[in-house]
């Protein structure tokens, strides 16, 4: 961490109560809670490690990491060409939907607070995905690369850590037990992240996706995803 300025404005950007909507989100755990595939804090520790080692949350940091490259360098084509990636890689419309909501939500969130976006960010893409407007708030605010992808795993893993502690249930403390759990598993991930090649830009996802599928047909849901 380079000043006590990038770390209040990572803090910021990655506090739960940021306007942006992530709370409505479970990411498919809604569907494996209720199929009994997580009911304890060890399997959810599981779920969302592999997730950290082998699944999409890596490669949206990763795009992430090329928006905010592409923002500081002012390169709008560049980051319309990510953006357009990311939408061609949800593979449900939940989760396509979640990651358009959140990304609006951020970019409008960005616009209304110092120092603003770049002039051509709002003509940029519409829709905004999530990771991009991520990244885009990295550049603006200045939160270096390494920084940012460690943000932003963990707030993907706190995230779902709530989801989980209302869904399960688990207590609090043992929610906070499973977060500190993940660290070195995000911190690695992180590093992995930073190193990735375009041709890397890949993962094991079907779980999720499988998930996500059959969150739609719920009797009962209380998450959007």
């Amino acid at each position: 961490m380079s000043t006590a300025s990038e770390l209040l404005r990572l803090l910021q950007l990655t506090n739960a109560s940021l306007p942006i909507g992530a709370f409505s989100y479970s990411e498919g755990i809604e569907t494996l809670v209720d199929a009994g595939r997580i009911k304890t804090p060890d399997s959810l520790q599981t779920w969302l490690a592999d997730g950290l080692t082998l699944g999409a949350v890596r490669i949206e940091a990763a795009v992430m990491l090329r928006a905010r490259q592409a923002a500081l360098a002012d390169d709008a084509p560049a980051v319309r060409s990510w953006n357009d990636w990311l939408g061609a890689s949800r593979e449900t419309r939940e989760l396509y939907d979640q990651s358009v909501q959140m990304g609006r939500s951020l970019l409008r969130l960005l616009a209304s607070l110092p120092p603003g976006v770049p002039p051509w960010a709002e003509a940029w893409t519409d829709p905004c995905h999530f990771p991009i407007a991520f990244g885009l708030a990295a550049a603006v605010w200045e939160i270096e690369a390494p920084t940012a992808a460690l943000g932003y795993l963990q707030s993907w893993a706190a995230n779902l850590v709530s989801a989980a502690v209302r869904l399960v249930p688990l207590g609090h403390t043992d929610g906070q037990r499973v977060l500190a759990g993940l660290a070195g598993t995000i911190e690695t991930a992180a590093e992995s992240v930073l190193a990735m090649a375009d041709d890397d830009l890949a993962g094991s996802n079907w779980g999720l996706a499988l998930a996500s599928m059959s969150h739609e047909t719920l009797y009962c849901r209380l998450f959007r995803s």
